[in-house]
């Protein structure tokens, strides 16, 4: 996959580009029916697959205020995306000039001429341009005179539920992260630079590595079970988010403890997959009962780990051909 990060790299238009354009935080499973689409449409036509989105969300541009916690960070989303099999991804800077450009004239002179649009794939409630007043009815009204087709996406749903990233980041915050695969496709996951805490899990029996991370959206503080990959290697794990109550620590802590695991991993980086929530965090009366939730956890933590696969980026997608086994959902 080849990545754009500025629109200036394009010194001529994609060659019978097949678009799809949208922040697509999460890459949850409506976002994957999106790319299938036009993966499967630009293959029809002989084209080229493109993904257009922004760095950074718009959000955080026009309303910092109300900036949504990114379920992804950016380089998750560039291997999520190429995992779709797109050829090519334009994470186009996202700036105040941009934010005031006229709808009708982003799709002229953006979309269609720098880009080179021939079929453009978005969701059905997709809105673009200043003060978004950019709609499909719009788009439609230019493709007749600009020469470009548009397929809209009606609601794709489970269950009767809609699957978008606002959904994704409140099941996430309420701690669902076993019910959340239904919706991204994928366990939860977090990559973590393991750094030097203060050593309280190595005095109970239980020690942990303390892990620093750049991923804005975490799951409400409590205790998880998780797979931890070690370069290569999935190791079952016990995951405590939040402030360490029972010790009174000032901050916000990402603790792991790894079963039947003992080296030295100072400085090395961590992914982290939740796999079951299994309580809340709580203060407890002194280090005695601490230690035996503790042991609680992990007796709890090795039942539920024992046979859980974890599906990862690489499994969950097919890039529009038959689905056969493999983990793949």
């Amino acid at each position: 996959m080849k990545i754009i990060h500025n629109l200036e790299e394009l010194t001529s238009p994609i060659d019978n580009a097949v678009v799809t354009i949208g922040n697509f935080d999460g890459i949850h499973l409506g976002h994957r029916e999106i790319f299938r689409r036009v993966v499967r449409r630009s293959r029809e036509v002989g084209g080229t697959s493109v993904v257009y989105t922004f760095v950074p969300h718009p959000l955080k541009v026009v309303a910092p205020e109300h900036a949504p916690a990114l379920i992804n960070t950016y380089p998750e989303k560039e291997k999520l995306i190429e995992a779709s099999c797109i050829d090519v991804l334009i994470c186009a800077p996202f700036t105040r000039e941009l934010a005031e450009l006229p709808a009708h004239r982003f799709v002229r002179e953006i979309l269609v001429e720098k880009i080179g649009l021939s079929h453009l794939v978005v969701g059905y409630d997709y809105l673009f341009g200043k003060d978004r007043s950019g709609d499909i009815q719009l788009l439609r009204r230019m493709g007749e005179y600009l020469g470009f087709s548009v397929e809209v996406l009606e609601p794709i749903a489970t269950h009767g539920q809609v699957y978008s990233s606002t959904r994704v980041r409140e099941m996430i915050r309420q701690g669902q992260v076993s019910e959340v695969v239904e919706v991204l496709g994928r366990h939860y996951t977090f990559e973590g630079k393991v750094v030097h805490g203060f050593g309280r899990g190595a005095k109970l029996g239980f020690p942990t590595a303390n892990l620093k991370t750049d991923k804005e959206l975490m799951p409400c503080p409590g205790v998880y079970a998780v797979k931890v990959k070690r370069g290569d290697v999935l190791h079952d794990g016990v995951l405590n988010l939040g402030q360490n109550p029972t010790f009174c620590a000032a901050g916000y802590f990402i603790e792991v403890h790894l079963l039947d695991f003992e080296a030295d991993i100072y400085g090395e980086s961590l992914r982290v997959y939740f796999v079951e929530r299994l309580r809340d965090e709580k203060c407890f009366d002194g280090p005695e009962a601490l230690m035996a939730a503790i042991g609680e956890d992990i007796r709890r933590a090795r039942i539920l780990l024992t046979d859980a696969k974890i599906v990862e980026y690489r499994e969950y997608l097919d890039c529009g051909q038959v689905a056969t086994g493999g983990g793949k959902v």
